[in-house]
């Protein structure tokens, strides 16, 4: 016990008061975190509820999906029907003949030739696909004299029926006396398709590139081609890849505009058209799986790359910042 220094009296014990104001403070952080997280349960329980139009938008997409990939299962499923089986269901055993007959030409038609031609249109169109936007893409970084007229006239194929594209196409060649094939007429119809694809996908991805990286690469000695090369180029990569895929899967299932400028050998889509009137069986079916599967094989391959590309480029940001 202490004794007061203004008049002798003794003080108050102090530690029956601290202990009293300790509880008091426990009792007031208990129950505002009681309440604290009662309010919590009330805002989880009230997020996890959502509106009815959540469900209706949920069915409306399962139907979509139902409808759009329903029948290329039944394709898929009927095209190993069984050596007697016919265009329907029910199955009548499981074999892979039908795979087999495609490439026996007295049964199916020339398929292996058509899809031959076919691959070799696609990566033709691609590669010119590829170059000509880049090198476009470049040029529009700069305005010049009827920049906007030269822009207007490339898209403006996007909006004319393909088939008038491949009939003026034909009827130029029939003018100039020209044979059509599949490596001239139709290459150039199909460009008319693919490369406005092309071209409006480099402007979006040059309109977000910063051209301090370029003159950075010229301030530290580069040439003009080494700042491609080595700066514009990678930037530009994932966008380029998209150009590719876009080429390619555009080109290889292309039927309009290479109908009347293909000449005398049919391309896959063409072949597929003729073997409607003349295949009743289930041949048909193992070729549009056969085509489908080639078609996810090009863009996992593309999706694959531009992964490769992003994972590259965030292993090199850690070492990067560790340099500086």
């Amino acid at each position: 016990m202490g004794i007061s220094s203004h008049g002798g009296q003794a003080n108050p014990p102090l530690t029956p008061l601290l202990e009293r104001g300790e509880r008091i403070h426990k009792f007031v952080l208990i129950t505002n975190y009681s309440l604290l997280g009662g309010s919590l349960v009330q805002l989880r329980r009230g997020a996890d509820r959502r509106p009815w139009t959540f469900y209706v938008l949920a069915a409306f997409f399962t139907l979509f999906v139902l409808f759009l990939y329903g029948p290329m299962c039944a394709i898929y499923l009927l095209s190993f029907q069984g050596p007697n089986g016919g265009l329907t269901f029910p199955m009548h055993g499981i074999s892979l003949q039908w795979f087999a007959a495609l490439f026996a030409q007295h049964r199916t038609g020339d398929f292996a030739g058509a899809f031959l031609r076919s691959i070799l249109l696609a990566a033709l169109v691609l590669g010119m696909t590829v170059v000509l936007s880049v090198m476009a893409g470049l040029a529009f970084r700069r305005r010049f004299v009827g920049a906007t007229l030269v822009f207007y006239l490339a898209i403006a194929s996007l909006i004319m029926p393909g088939l008038l594209v491949g009939l003026g196409i034909g009827l130029m060649c029939q003018l100039l006396g020209l044979q059509p094939a599949w490596y001239t007429s139709a290459l150039g119809a199909q460009l008319t398709w693919t490369l406005p694809f092309g071209l409006l996908i480099m402007f979006a991805v040059l309109s977000r590139f910063n051209r301090f990286y370029e003159e950075a690469a010229r301030d530290l000695g580069a040439s003009a081609w080494q700042t491609f090369a080595h700066v514009v180029l990678p930037i530009l990569l994932p966008g380029i890849i998209a150009v590719a895929l876009f080429g390619f899967t555009l080109s290889y299932d292309e039927f309009a505009r290479t109908l009347l400028t293909v000449g005398p050998s049919n391309t896959l889509p063409l072949e597929i058209w003729a073997m409607t009137t003349n295949i009743t069986s289930p041949a048909l079916y193992a070729l549009g799986t056969l085509t489908t599967v080639v078609s996810f094989v090009v863009i996992t391959a593309a999706l694959t790359a531009l992964a490769v590309i992003q994972r590259r480029r965030a292993q090199r940001r850690p070492h990067a910042a560790a340099t500086r």
